[in-house]
Formats: C-alpha cells, structure tokens, sequence
C-alpha cells in the first residue's frame, strides 16, 4: 500500500472530526450566515434604493442593486469562514488534543488537511444559504450550467486559500481569542472592493487599492459570470489570487505546523 493511501484514510477521519464539530458546536456556523444575510437584507432594503439609482442604466434601483451587491455578500461569507477556521486550529494547539495525536501513527498533514476540508465545505454550503436567501431578495443571475459551474470553480479556489491563510493564522496566534481577531482584516476588503459599489465611484488613491486587492477581480468573475456580463480577464486573475493566496497559506502553514510537528508515515 502506498503512503498516499494512509494519508488520505487519515485526512478523512479528521474531516470527519471537524463536521462533527460543526454539528456539535453550531454556533459558528449561524454566525457565518446570520450575518452575511443581515448585510444582504440590509444593503439591499435599506440602502438598494439609492445605490441601485447610482448604478445608473434604465432599470437602476433596488432590483438592480440585488444583483450587483449579491458577489460582493457571497464573497464576504468566505472572508467571514477565516475566523473560525483560525479559531479551531489555535484552540486545538493549544488545548493538548495535538499532543495527543503526537503518540500516534497519523499523517502529518491530516490534521491540518481535516480543518481545510471541513471549512471549506462549511463556506459552502454558508454560501449555498447566501444565495438562496439572495434569491428571495430578488436576485436574478442568467447563468447556465457552465457560468455557475464556472463561478463555483472560482469560489472554492478563493475558499481553499482563504482557509489556508486562517489555518496559518490560527496556528501563529497564541490563543483562540487572539485568532479570532487575526483574519479580521479580510472582512474589509470585500468593502473596500466592488463588492458593494463601483469603484469608479472611489476617491483615486481608493479606488487604485480596491482594483488591485484580490477581492475585486474574484467579485468581478463571479458578478459576470452569474449575470452574463463581460467577464473581461477577470476570471483568470481571480483564479492566480486564489491559486496565488493557496500556495503562500499552505506553505506558512507548512512551516508554522513543523515546528512542533506531528510524528507521521
């Protein structure tokens, strides 16, 4: 039997720990929604009128604005799923249940490969929440299967390194409270981005920064994608942050987990 096969047995019981976790302890996952929804009803009825009318074309207003804000509120559900993730890695290296993996034979990188793929399963399905409540709101994407399958591709790969970056957080930070706190900058790039207006709408030194932050391109992708509006290269330029945010978190994640590291195959 390979040592591929071993790892991945064991990447799968730590998946199943974490889903456990989540089931057990629901409370980060209402959060990751409730409040995404709150934005997005928010936004949406409060504000949609007058920011839909700034959006100009024939039809601006609330129902315009629906379809424009929506990428913006799935991509804050993804920054949103950083703290817990930070939070669960931290609680768990510092609450001695690592020590405990240390006496058995276990993959090294199970424990790490169970939080990545347990949060990012939970992102989304958070984000499949988003969505639907969005559809109540008004949302009407033209997307086929493609531009959807096209738009979840885009998604997951900002997930996964989104979660990388939380996993190397969490594993920096001395404490649960102090990661609960490290990925907290994410939640602002969404609205320092398109998410919520056009950036052409942004004071010039601004709006430089919300063009060239990653969050924009990856709203952009997934607004065109959805709507059926020109996509331009934003979708391959969302896909080299995601790929790009990927790499860099897993390999400081890589080097922050040996140095106490697991014995392993």
């Amino acid at each position: 039997m390979s040592t591929l096969t071993p790892a991945l047995l064991d990447s799968a019981t730590m998946l199943r720990r974490r889903l456990r976790h989540m089931r057990r302890y629901p409370s980060m996952t209402l959060m990751l929604v409730v409040m995404p929804v709150v934005f997005l009803l928010l936004f949406v009825y409060v504000f949609g009128g007058t920011l839909g009318a700034g959006l100009g074309g024939l039809h601006a207003g609330r129902a315009e604005y629906v379809n424009f804000v929506t990428p913006g509120i799935i991509l804050f559900t993804v920054a949103g799923a950083g703290t817990g993730t930070a939070v669960s890695v931290a609680s768990d290296m510092t609450e001695g249940i690592v020590a405990r993996f240390r006496t058995m034979a276990i993959s090294r990188s199970s424990v790490l490969a169970g939080h990545v793929a347990g949060s990012v399963i939970q992102t989304m399905l958070s984000m499949a929440i988003i969505i639907g409540v969005a559809l109540l709101a008004g949302f009407r994407p033209t997307a086929g299967p493609a531009g959807w399958a096209a738009a979840a591709g885009v998604l997951v790969l900002l997930s996964l390194g989104i979660t990388w970056l939380s996993v190397a957080l969490g594993l920096f930070s001395r404490s649960p409270e102090s990661a609960s706190n490290a990925p907290m900058p994410l939640l602002v790039l969404p609205f320092l981005g398109s998410g919520f207006v056009p950036t052409s709408s942004m004071p010039q030194g601004l709006r430089w920064f919300a063009e060239y932050q990653p969050f924009t391109p990856v709203i952009d992708a997934v607004r065109a994608l959805l709507l059926g509006t020109p996509a331009g290269d934003s979708v391959l330029v969302a896909c080299a942050w995601g790929a790009g945010i990927t790499v860099a978190g897993y390999a400081w994640s890589r080097r922050l987990y040996r140095r106490d590291p697991l014995p392993g195959r």
